[in-house]
């Protein structure tokens, strides 16, 4: 049994897609439950956040399972297989192990490090198991996946490394606008009093940005978001946490814009938001304001790249700040991520292999039981008088020969089953053994 991923997220689809294919939580059992009801898919397992939702099944046919997966997820969307396809990204055995690792340490995150995806595949795990519908393979799936986040996490500083490209950007930003008007409090944090910012995006990263200039002493804050809920949610917190902030329409972004110092975008579109000419619009109303700095940390970019080429604006990206040197150990903690999920992997894959060479190692061992259990048989038949305890001192004979010659091939295709190409050698011993016949037959 194979892991088939079938996902999309903020680095293949637009919002508005996102949210056409989005599960909810009462969603979520009903859609697994019509997966596993059909002939392909024997286990699944949806994992779904507010930029991410993707379908783990275990399958035996690639193809057939595949099938059925897009065409779930257009029925619950809405979308032509044709346009849903276009941005999807397909996983199979160990590649969607590995994604679905990367995921659980936060490495695929729109801000790197977060950690409420672990929690978010444990609920996906629970969710599946309370219905049935995660079995054997998902359920050592999903419980490494766990373990590898739990590790990641505890063993790196990946927690933070989203959030110091934010901090940088922000100070860079700051130090742009003026730096004789930055002060520092206490504990050495620039202070931005007199500024006005706008954040576009209300997710993980926006959210991070608001935290981080509310504490520079920004003097207010405009939040927009394509989800107007979302905007007005992410404006209170920070209204909460002591700093003014109101949210507004997206397409009022040009008049905003206007009145601001900072514009700090992070929506995960996967095309331009913020166009050269809302830009254009902003300077044209901007009159004496001065300097605009855009730090654009979308992936790809929300601003049009055109507009790092106006005058009065300075254009912050996030390839820009991932090399600043004060991004530095952000990185090294993504590496030193990267090496556990690659070493989890390699420990997960070989234990999967050898695993699949269980059933195929009870099957020899039934084939020496046949064996055995025949000659006996055909012996008794032409000794009848023989009595118990010399038929069972000659079984025993027969069953330790046999035992002798099964253990050599028995530890060296667990030995091999670990290998990359293992399943050719498991393939072999099956055909050697006449394996794929039926073991309830008797050996001749």
């Amino acid at each position: 049994m194979s892991i088939l991923l079938v996902g999309l997220s903020h680095h293949s689809a637009p919002v508005a897609l996102l949210e056409a294919v989005a599960v909810s939580d009462s969603q979520r059992d009903p859609l697994t439950e019509e997966l596993i009801a059909g002939d392909h898919v024997d286990e699944a397992m949806i994992v779904t956040t507010c930029n991410r939702v993707e379908v783990y099944s275990a399958a035996k046919a690639f193809h057939p399972a595949l099938d059925d997966v897009v065409a779930l997820l257009a029925r619950h969307s809405g979308l032509s297989i044709e346009e849903l396809s276009r941005h999807l990204y397909i996983r199979y055995s160990e590649s969607a192990a590995e994604h679905l690792f990367s995921v659980a340490s936060g490495l695929d995150s729109m801000v790197v490090g977060e950690q409420q995806i672990i929690g978010q595949i444990r609920t996906a795990y629970q969710s599946a198991s309370e219905i049935g519908a995660a079995g054997t393979t998902l359920h050592r799936l999903a419980q490494q996946a766990l373990h590898v986040g739990k590790r990641v996490h505890t063993e790196t500083g990946i927690d933070s490394a989203g959030a110091s490209v934010v901090s940088v950007a922000l100070d860079r930003a700051a130090e742009i606008l003026d730096e004789t008007r930055l002060g520092g409090d206490r504990d050495g944090k620039q202070r931005l009093e007199g500024r006005r910012a706008v954040v576009l995006g209300a997710g993980a990263m926006g959210g991070l940005a608001v935290a981080h200039l509310g504490r520079g002493g920004i003097s207010h804050i405009d939040v927009t978001n394509r989800t107007p809920e979302r905007a007005e949610r992410l404006s209170e917190i920070a209204r909460d946490a002591g700093t003014p902030a109101t949210s507004f329409p997206l397409e009022d972004i040009p008049q905003v814009i206007a009145e601001a110092d900072i514009l700090f975008t992070c929506t995960g579109a996967v095309g331009t938001v913020v166009s050269l000419g809302d830009v254009h619009t902003a300077l044209a109303g901007r009159g004496d304001r001065g300097h605009l700095v855009i730090c654009d940390l979308g992936m790809p970019r929300d601003v049009d790249a055109s507009v790092s080429g106006l005058p009065g604006v300075t254009v912050l990206g996030i390839e820009a700040l991932k090399a600043d040197p004060a991004t530095s150990g952000a990185a090294a903690e993504s590496d030193a991520a990267r090496t556990i999920v690659d070493a989890e992997l390699t420990a997960y894959t070989q234990a999967e292999r050898m695993a699949e060479v269980g059933p195929l190692i009870g099957k020899l061992r039934g084939r020496g039981g046949q064996v055995v259990a025949a000659e006996m048989r055909r012996l008794e038949a032409r000794l009848p008088d023989m009595d118990d305890k010399m038929r069972d001192e000659v079984a025993n004979t027969v069953r330790r020969v046999v035992d002798k010659l099964l253990h050599p091939p028995t530890v060296k295709v667990k030995e091999l089953a670990a290998r990359p190409d293992g399943e050719n050698y498991a393939a072999v011993v099956s055909t050697l053994f006449d394996l794929d016949e039926n073991v309830d037959e008797e050996a001749s």
